[in-house]
C-alpha cells in the first residue's frame, strides 16, 4: 500500500497560481500511475491530470490544459508529485486529491482507476 499526503492548497485570487504537492511513502516502488483529482461541493470527483510514473506520459483534462502542469520528483527518494496551477479561475475552486495506483501502466482518469488516496487539500479561488 502507498500512503499519499497532499499539501499546498489555499486561497488565491483569480489569475493567481498555486503549487500542490503530494508526498508518497510506503511501497512507492510499486506505483505505476499517479494523478490529481478534484471535487467541487455536490459534484463527482473528476480527473485533472495523470502521469505514468515510469514512462512519463501525461494526461490533462481539457478544462486545465495549458494552465496546469503535473510533474514528479523522484530524485533522492523524494517520491513527490506536483501540480502547478496557473491562471486560476473561480471554477478551479475545489478539494484536490492525490491518487496512486500500482495495478497497471495504463493511467486512467476515473476514480476507480486508483487505489490509494490522500485526504485532500482545499483550493479556493476568489475574485
Amino acid at each position: 500500500q502507498v500512503h499519499v499526503v497532499e499539501s499546498g492548497g489555499g486561497s488565491v485570487q483569480v489569475g493567481g497560481s498555486l503549487r500542490l504537492s503530494c508526498a508518497a511513502s510506503g511501497f512507492t516502488n510499486t506505483v505505476r500511475c499517479m494523478a490529481w483529482f478534484r471535487q467541487r461541493p455536490g459534484e463527482e470527483r473528476e480527473g485533472v491530470a495523470t502521469i505514468n510514473i515510469r514512462g512519463g506520459s501525461l494526461y490533462y483534462d481539457a478544462s486545465v490544459k495549458g494552465r496546469f502542469t503535473i510533474s514528479q520528483d523522484n530524485a533522492n527518494a523524494k517520491n513527490t508529485l506536483y501540480l502547478q496551477m496557473n491562471s486560476l479561475t473561480a471554477e478551479d475552486t475545489a478539494m484536490y486529491y492525490c491518487a496512486a495506483d500500482s495495478r497497471t501502466f495504463w493511467c486512467g482518469r476515473w476514480p476507480n482507476d486508483y487505489n490509494d488516496w490522500g485526504q485532500g487539500t482545499q483550493v479556493t479561488v476568489s475574485s
